[in-house]
């Protein structure tokens, strides 16, 4: 079972997977250990993470990224609308009532969800991690951002489900960043005196705050904050929006409505940042930005700390907020950890220690990777492939959940709300709620402060349905029991509805040595039959994206062996030519040489021909076969002589050795028959007479005609030595005879003989699954 944990960003995920010395971040197909998040539709197929980063300027009308940040939402959104359409330039719509993107793909337009193209990128995810481990992975953990609503979270379900994945466990990102701080940690104190540590996390878009309670074997999330409109992107689009002003002028260009120009420019805005990070000044130099014009320009850091102070003053205020909510002061903060990329630049570290005052910043965590490591460990304490540190993680969710429902006429001072879950609750959790009914009733869950969620985000979470409930003999209401629970992941479900019934039953039970009668209660619950709706795709759509998302893949994955294909028969081409006048030259015939260059020609002229351009893959399968029936023999005879000699020599040692052992009076060898030494004698000089007679007549044969003494044939003959003359070298002297006794100690009791393999059962204990390094 593979151990695979995803750190699901914005800007780009990072996947993590447990081995025995640990967690390791993989690479990608290109040896990045971050994969972008992007997806770009083609005319031929779809390129995700890499390949998307690659056309993402050439076809930025059908690339889509901040996935992260679409996920789970409406187009009425207004962050959507109003954020969100900043980052991306492919045209969002509505999707079956989620947010969605309208781009050309295969030659004609065609909408696809949020979810859909999530899917397709945990795929991407899902088949790196499987090219790593050679083998297929299923079970992921995915670290997501912890403000994330149960709408959200149940499309990011819903999308892994789409790419084949089963998701053990949705784990806030800042929850997982303090697990692989506090596990490795042997020093915790016990919980009646926790370590507090405060967590900030400024990444690529927002800033996220967890106050976390370390104790032995156990982390505590006592309050988290967070603020989306905070990180590197927004940092990066104040710098793009302040070079375009200076460019207007400067150049009389408009950046901003030339989308292609406008990448240019970001691109140069990051390296800006990046170098004032450690320096007080940075050059901006963007060559054929627009209309042929090159761009310059310079800012000092001064000039930059101003510019982003809008943004910068927003980073206090969430820190606070953790702090409040947790009921800790600042005396009582232990360690303040960094994470997120953008600690590093100093003007965010200079706000968040303004919070801090008199508190040392640390970055004992890898600022990058800490939540994707966090997110493995988790995989890997689910998981029976190993066996980690017990450490619990008791995790909170960020938003209270309130049941409604419609007055009863017969309770006139019923109450039709409740507060079920709140802001702080514990994750998982189980609720039993109970009510009073003489008929059907529905129950409707929502988020109790709709102004506290994200942007927009509707606060309905699901419909709970009750049908048939039993009356009662006596025209009372009935109880009815309704159990809600928020589960691993921080979704809301509704997962059972009983009534109960009270059964009395007679016992004998014996007091002071005389039986007497007892009655005993028993509660038995009856279930109640309900139904319920949640944000989750309806299963029958679920399957059919599914298999959507199958038929892309496959399209993909025979578009990209196509073109591997192609480029194998391009290749062989101009390799196969070069080395005709080069290294081949020895070792072809005229006629050959002159049949080959034709044949090479005429499938090049082919290849870039409006046939070869776009033909399929069995075509230049066939091609290139054609034109290895040709070059196959010159490139077999070059092969034969430069093993040739290297493999005559490894024969000659073989019969060396063995001639050597069995003509050697060493006392080793003196209990092997002489008649088989003889038989080992005779076969290697039949061997060695065969090699002779065929490297004479190797020698007179020109270098371009077919060998006589082939590399397979001599291996061959070197084998035969090895298993003829093995066994009878090899055979072992016959044991000494020896008086087998036992000895007798002074106690007169014979001392027992240990059973064979017993002292390796001692040392070897079968303990279960091999024990993770978790350090």
């Amino acid at each position: 079972m593979a151990v695979v944990g995803v750190d699901f960003g914005s800007l780009h995920s990072k996947i993590g997977v447990a081995r025995l010395r640990g967690v390791d971040i993989i690479v990608n197909e290109v040896s990045n250990r971050a994969t972008p998040s992007l997806v770009s539709f083609g005319f031929k197929q779809r390129s995700i993470g890499e390949g998307a980063k690659s056309v993402e300027t050439s076809n930025f009308r059908n690339t889509i990224g901040s996935l992260k940040r679409l996920i789970g939402r409406t187009i009425a959104d207004p962050e959507v609308a109003q954020v969100e359409k900043k980052f991306t330039h492919a045209t969002l719509v509505d999707a079956g009532g989620s947010v969605g993107a309208q781009v050309q793909y295969l030659g004609e337009q065609r909408v696809f969800s949020a979810t859909q193209i999530t899917g397709a990128y945990f795929g991407k995810l899902r088949d790196t991690a499987a090219n790593e481990l050679k083998v297929p992975v299923s079970d992921v953990v995915i670290a997501i951002p912890g403000w994330f609503t149960d709408s959200q979270r149940r499309a990011v379900l819903d999308a892994a489900q789409i790419a084949n994945l089963n998701v053990l466990r949705l784990v806030n990102d800042t929850t997982a960043v303090a697990l692989g701080y506090g596990i490795t940690k042997s020093d915790l104190p016990d919980a009646e005196n926790p370590r507090h540590v405060v967590f900030v996390d400024v990444g690529h878009s927002q800033l996220a705050v967890s106050v976390v309670a370390f104790s032995k074997g156990q982390l505590d999330v006592k309050s988290t904050a967070y603020d989306r409109h905070v990180g590197g992107r927004d940092i990066d689009h104040t710098l793009v929006r302040h070079f375009a002003e200076e460019f207007k002028t400067k150049y009389k260009i408009d950046v901003l409505a030339n989308p292609k120009a406008t990448f240019r420019l970001a691109a140069g805005a990051e390296k800006v940042k990046k170098v004032l990070s450690a320096n007080a000044e940075a050059p901006l130099n963007v060559e054929s930005i627009m209309n042929d014009i090159d761009a310059s320009s310079r800012l000092t850091r001064e000039a930059y700390e101003e510019l982003l102070a809008p943004v910068l003053d927003r980073i206090p205020a969430p820190i606070r907020r953790a702090l409040e909510d947790s009921g800790l002061t600042l005396d009582q903060i232990d360690a303040v950890e960094l994470v997120g990329g953008c600690t590093r630049i100093p003007a965010v570290r200079a706000k968040i220690q303004s919070v801090f005052v008199g508190k040392t910043l640390s970055t004992t965590l890898n600022q990058d990777e800490a939540a994707a490591r966090g997110a493995t460990l988790v995989c890997a304490m689910l998981s029976p492939t190993f066996r980690v540190r017990d450490f619990a993680i008791h995790d909170i969710t960020s938003y209270p959940i309130k049941v409604k429902w419609d007055k009863q006429p017969e309770e006139p001072e019923e109450d039709t709300e409740l507060e079920v879950f709140s802001k702080g609750n514990s994750v998982p959790s189980t609720k039993v709620l109970t009510f009073y009914r003489k008929g059907p009733f529905e129950l409707l869950a929502e988020y109790a402060d709709p102004a506290g969620l994200p942007g927009g985000i509707n606060p309905w979470i699901a419909r709970f349905n009750a049908k048939d409930v039993p009356q009662e003999p006596s025209g009372d209401s009935t109880v009815v029991k309704v159990r809600a629970r928020l589960n691993q992941h921080g979704v809301l479900s509704f997962e059972q509805a009983y009534t109960e019934e009270i059964e009395e039953r007679e016992e004998t039970m014996v007091v002071d040595g005389e039986e007497a009668p007892k009655k005993k209660k028993i509660v038995k619950k009856v279930p109640v039959p309900f139904v319920w709706a949640s944000t989750s795709l309806e299963t029958s759509l679920l399957e059919q994206y599914k298999q959507t998302e199958a038929e892309m893949h496959a399209a993909d994955k025979l578009v990209a062996d196509t073109e591997d294909r192609k480029n194998a028969l391009e290749e062989y081409i101009y390799d196969t030519r070069s080395k005709l006048d080069d290294r081949y030259a020895s070792y072809v015939q005229a006629d050959e040489k002159s049949k080959l260059l034709t044949a090479l020609q005429g499938a090049e002229d082919w290849l870039y021909s409006e046939e070869g351009e776009d033909a399929t893959k069995s075509v230049y399968v066939g091609k290139l076969d054609v034109l290895k029936v040709l070059g196959d023999p010159i490139t077999h005879r070059y092969k034969e002589a430069e093993e040739r000699s290297r493999n005559i020599s490894q024969l000659r040692e073989t019969i060396n050795l063995y001639l050597s052992q069995a003509t050697s009076e060493d006392d080793k060898y003196s209990h092997i028959d002489q008649k088989d030494k003889q038989a080992v004698v005779e076969k290697v000089a039949t061997v060695q007479k065969w090699l002779d007679d065929q490297i004479v007549r190797q020698s007179e044969r020109p270098k371009n005609v077919d060998p006589v003494l082939t590399s397979a044939e001599i291996l061959k003959r070197k084998d035969e030595i090895i298993y003829f003359a093995t066994p009878i070298l090899t055979k072992p002297k016959p044991k000494a005879p020896k008086v087998e006794g036992t000895e007798t100690p002074k106690g007169g009791q014979e001392t027992p003989k240990p059973e064979p393999g017993a002292e390796q059962q001692q040392a070897n204990p079968d303990n279960g699954p091999p024990e993770m390094d978790v350090d």
